[in-house]
């Protein structure tokens, strides 16, 4: 950055903290403003998980406490796994904890892993250590800089987004990787990696196995050099097939959609098939304000067969899976997808002039939104209208955004 740019920013700095220390304000707004730390509106970090590719996982705003999440999780996950693959250390730890004893299994200290949690969550709710405003002073010239000019667009915060998401994703693989490589060379064979559990107890015709997303089909396509391994990149294609940039393992996504909508076995998708499930998908994908809960049969027919006719190239009525390639990333979202959303949903709720774009006393005026007073710049995939995903409800308490 060059010098210019930090004598800008220091004195845009400067300036906000003058006019927001100074202005008059009632006790409340003053609070949101310095960090909104009182009573009524705790800020919380994340106490539940979710382990299963089901849903997008949200990522916080601020790479501090991204962090702190990120420890969080590892307890948890590690929790969950000697639970599922170790129950005798699970319930040695158990016996242990009612005999009166105080020795516990590997990842199973409960009640010093919920003090480090509260520690944590004290720390973010302490003006002092941590400060929104100040954490925004931070943070803005390292999310403008395409161009460095002031203010963060669309684009930018989108990318912001996708860096935080690549970090949270990849750790993730890499904690999985760890734990499947039993050989410790640094790669997966098909022969080490087990399904999840949730998937191992399952039947054959549910999600995990119907669809085939752990079967060796699956890995072959993951594996973009043919060495009969995955390394760290391959198997985080393995685990979210949708950000593949590898032509076998979208290939192989949609020969997965051919084989779920196909209802009447032919190997191929009819316009009927077409019309009453992909569509629909489609469609929502590409049209923010569309009730994805519209029933099938009351959508207009027109577009979808005009979609059809450009994705049919042979013209034989119906759809394989090499002319299902270019809606692939529309029937399953990329990360980029849920990152513009988020983008996309917070500077349409601190956009103060419209411009489509926010400046640092934007982002510092609105840091609070919402009856559950959300923190605006942790906003997650949750808190914003999916129409890929169902949305949960928010907790009355306080979420942190940052």
């Amino acid at each position: 950055m060059g010098k210019a740019s930090v004598i800008l920013y220091i004195t845009v700095g400067i300036l906000v903290l003058f006019l927001v220390s100074y202005s008059p304000k009632k006790k409340g707004d003053h609070d949101h403003h310095h960090g909104g730390h009182n009573q009524h509106h705790r800020l919380k970090l994340r106490s539940s998980f979710n382990f299963k590719p089901t849903r997008h996982d949200p990522v916080p705003f601020d790479p501090l406490v991204a962090d702190m999440e990120r420890r969080r999780e590892d307890k948890e996950w590690e929790r969950q796994y000697i639970e599922h693959s170790h129950p005798e250390l699970a319930s040695h730890s158990q016996k242990e904890t009612t005999g009166g004893g105080h020795e516990h299994a590997p990842g199973h200290e409960s009640q010093p892993e919920w003090e480090d949690f509260m520690d944590a969550e004290d720390y973010l709710n302490d003006e002092e250590k941590f400060n929104v405003t100040d954490r925004l002073i931070v943070l803005f010239p390292k999310i403008d800089v395409s161009p460095t000019d002031g203010f963060v667009t669309e684009s930018e915060l989108t990318e912001w987004t996708m860096q935080s998401s690549a970090k949270e994703v990849v750790h993730r693989t890499q904690r999985d990787l760890d734990v499947h490589d039993r050989n410790k060379d640094g790669f997966i064979s098909f022969s080490e990696y087990e399904p999840p559990s949730w998937v191992r107890k399952s039947d054959n015709n549910s999600f995990g196995y119907d669809m085939g997303w752990w079967k060796e089909e699956h890995f072959n396509a993951s594996d973009a050099n043919g060495d009969g391994l995955l390394n760290l990149t391959e198997f985080n294609d393995f685990l979210h097939p949708a950000d593949t940039k590898n032509p076998k393992l979208l290939l192989w996504l949609c020969k997965e959609e051919v084989r779920e909508r196909d209802s009447d076995k032919d190997g191929k998708i009819s316009f009927e098939e077409f019309f009453h499930g992909l569509f629909d998908t489609v469609r929502n994908y590409e049209e923010d304000n569309h009730n994805s809960t519209h029933p099938y049969h009351d959508l207009p027919e027109g577009p979808a067969k005009q979609l059809f006719a450009q994705l049919d190239k042979n013209d034989d009525g119906y759809l394989s899976d090499v002319e299902l390639l270019p809606i692939i990333s529309k029937i399953h979202p990329t990360e980029h997808y849920y990152a513009k959303q988020q983008a996309d949903y917070i500077i349409s709720q601190a956009d103060s002039d419209k411009d489509k774009r926010l400046t640092l006393a934007e982002m510092i005026e609105h840091p609070y939104m919402n009856k559950q007073h959300q923190a605006q710049f942790n906003i997650t995939s949750r808190n914003i209208p999916h129409k890929t995903e169902s949305s949960t409800n928010l907790s009355h308490a306080d979420h942190l955004v940052i």
